[in-house]
């Protein structure tokens, strides 16, 4: 008994020293004037990465900074906070914009004042619903990356088309088809845009909350905005409008497909052995993220190639 405590202890101090060692070694660059992105990996979640694969951003503005989403972990949140705070030394965070309610993009809300953490009353009510599966989730996918993180639903509910903050404005597009409700963010100094999860470049779009002809819409309205730069939720920097797109072209080939595969009667698994056209091979985690659209989307689609028919 006394070896197995001991042995105990020495497993307790060891996980203690690795939980030292976890630390997200953020980096900055300035895309557009007073504008700085920190780029996630494109990857999935991983116990390397510790969740570390979303584009966040923040721009300062003449009275203080505006954060786009916060990220996965508490432990995110304040490695993104000092990173603010050492770019733009001695202004505050006057807003933080969560623009929907995946894990991570709003895990790191608890960090920041709640008071300026905003998003459309949708994004808050979908956060309050399933924020805590998420993090439960999150725990189990990412371990000790997560300690002490704790969902924070925004206490600002916006629902207007634009909002100065801090001496600057932007404009805001209240849009859907990746989950229920997806925010869109310009910044109307500088042309970027900011569009969450409604546009991946170079990494397979996730699907969990998908609606795809409402998301194929909205991708032609973010086509619309005149803009400089985009951003997209995950992947590369877009300035010619191929994260648009790119993602408009991989979604309607899944749709397509995986009607097809249920018009055939093909089961779940035998749909998810189909080939992936050679155009979409160079996306980061396709085949991880193909699999699981599947998953997300399979069934709903079985239902409306083949409804139910009432025997009498």
């Amino acid at each position: 008994m006394l070896s197995l405590m001991a042995g105990g202890a020495a497993c307790a101090c060891c996980g203690l020293v690795h939980a030292k060692k976890l630390a997200y070694d953020l980096t900055v660059r300035e895309i557009a004037s007073g504008t700085w992105l920190v780029e996630g990996r494109s990857e999935y979640f991983s116990l390397e990465n510790g969740g570390n694969i979303v584009n966040i951003a923040f721009i300062e503005v003449p009275d203080g900074v505006v954060v786009i989403d916060s990220g996965p972990s508490r432990r995110y949140g304040e490695a993104l906070q000092a990173l603010i705070e050492s770019t733009v030394p001695g202004k505050p965070v006057l807003r933080v914009y969560n623009t929907h309610h995946h894990p991570d993009h709003f895990l790191g809300n608890q960090v920041f004042d709640p008071g300026v953490i905003a998003a459309p009353q949708q994004v808050i009510d979908n956060i309050i619903a399933e924020g805590d599966a998420f993090a439960d989730n999150m725990y189990r996918l990412l371990g000790d990356w997560m300690r002490g993180t704790a969902v924070m639903a925004p206490a600002v509910a916006i629902d207007t088309d634009f909002e100065d903050v801090g001496g600057r404005r932007f404009s805001l597009y209240h849009l859907s088809g990746h989950t229920s409700a997806d925010l869109v963010i310009r910044d109307d100094e500088t042309g970027v845009v900011f569009t969450g999860d409604l546009a991946f470049l170079h990494r397979a779009p996730t699907t969990p909350h998908a609606d795809i002809t409402t998301w194929q819409e909205s991708l032609g309205s973010i086509a619309s905005i005149d803009r400089d730069l985009l951003v997209p939720g995950h992947g590369a920097l877009d300035s010619s409008g191929e994260s648009i797109e790119q993602t408009r072209d991989y979604i309607h080939w899944l749709e397509a497909s995986l009607t097809d595969a249920t018009s055939l009667g093909l089961t779940m698994n035998e749909a998810m052995v189909l080939p992936i056209p050679k155009r979409f091979a160079s996306m980061s985690v396709v085949e991880t993220e193909y699999q699981r659209s599947v998953v997300h989307l399979y069934l709903q689609l079985e239902d409306s190639v083949m409804p139910l028919i009432e025997l009498k």
